[in-house]
């Protein structure tokens, strides 16, 4: 497997943590745990609307919003990836998200990835964008 899909493969199976999470389909502990893992302690992020998270930040949204999105679903796509070096990669994605009874959301999200000296891949910084409507 080539690194480009080692990389591809980490933004959609984090996805798939965070939906399990905050929809409930998994709420044990250790759940979260792994899900945290995947996290640089250095995480920086700007979420959609221009708010900055660090890891502290970022630790304590996730402990306190499992099971706060029943039915939530997510969907990746359009995976691109803009850089790669011994360090990490940059990737970039197109990520919908939609709950039952709630407005269906879309944005525009770059993944700064971190690799360690073991290999692991880390989430280094994440910035997202809503994306626009489209015009009528």
């Amino acid at each position: 497997m080539n690194a480009t899909n080692l990389y591809f493969d980490d933004v959609l199976s984090t996805h798939v943590l965070i939906r399990e999470w905050l929809s409930g389909a998994a709420t044990a502990p250790e759940h979260c745990a792994d899900l945290l893992a995947r996290f640089s302690p250095g995480f920086t992020m700007v979420s959609p609307g221009g708010k900055q998270l660090d890891g502290a930040g970022l630790a304590a949204f996730f402990r306190a919003a499992g099971a706060s999105r029943p039915g939530l679903q997510m969907r990746i796509s359009d995976l691109v990836l803009i850089q790669e070096s011994a360090a990490g990669a940059t990737v970039s994605y197109r990520e919908f998200q939609s709950m039952p009874g709630a407005e269906n959301t879309e944005r525009w999200s770059t993944v700064v990835y971190e690799k360690t000296a073991s290999g692991a891949l880390l989430w280094r910084h994440l910035h997202e964008t809503w994306v626009a409507p489209a015009a009528a």
